[in-house]
């Protein structure tokens, strides 16, 4: 696995299908720098910073989780920094810290292969509350690099969050134009408003959780495909 470098300021780990690890992104300010999404464990994460080690970029001063999916987020308790999600991922986390502390990790493991696989030889399942809830939205300074977190209604969860970087045009969208889990429809009219709020903010590229980088109409279409 390599660091992928997009634009000027980010840069960003690839997914893999086995382990279903999605893409962590990495934006560098001059003053401090931003991860999205925390990694499917401690494992995932401690790869991912191997990685900005290895070109010499900082850790993370903060972690935007786009949402509460345990791909996304299971990693939290190795970040570097803090982590920032929305009052809605923050009650997801909540409730599932709360079953696995009370009955084990095993519901969490049983949910599907590439869980097992990311914890197999028993590592320790460990869920941690973000350090910042927001509601709404929220801008960031980087130094030179602005970036915009917002909530956004989408069919794949209730609580996703957007993460757009003003200078270098992207927009990262977690997992929000997927078909809503478990049940694997694709709701139209939050795929419409989805679909709104992404030409409201207008990026160049877009980056989504499990597939490569693209540009803006290409996940447009792939949002409104069958619908």
């Amino acid at each position: 696995m390599e660091l992928k470098k997009l634009t000027e300021h980010i840069w960003y780990m690839p997914f893999e299908e086995e382990r279903d690890r999605p893409n962590l992104g990495y934006v560098k300010g001059n003053n401090w720098s931003l991860a999205i999404d925390a990694g499917h464990s401690e494992a995932h994460t401690r790869e991912f910073y191997a990685l900005l080690e290895e070109e010499n970029l900082p850790l993370p001063t903060v972690t935007v989780l786009t949402h509460w999916h345990w791909d996304h987020t299971f990693g939290m308790h190795a970040v570097n920094g803090l982590c920032i999600a929305n009052d809605k991922t923050n009650k997801y986390l909540t409730e599932w810290k709360e079953k696995i502390e009370k009955n084990g990790p095993d519901v969490f493991l049983a949910i599907n292969d590439s869980v097992r696989k990311e914890y197999e030889g028993n590592r320790e399942v460990i869920v941690k509350l973000a350090d910042i809830v927001y509601s709404g939205e929220m801008v960031l300074d980087l130094g030179g690099v602005e970036v915009k977190i917002l909530q956004s209604e989408a069919p794949h969860t209730n609580d996703s969050t957007l993460v757009y970087i003003k200078e270098d045009g992207v927009l990262f969208l977690g997992d929000s134009t997927c078909s809503e889990y478990p049940m694997g429809s694709k709701d139209k009219n939050l795929s419409e408003k989805l679909r709104d709020t992404i030409k409201s903010i207008n990026p160049e590229i877009c980056v989504e959780g499990h597939w490569t980088p693209v540009d803006t109409q290409d996940t447009l279409d792939d949002l409104m495909s069958g619908i």
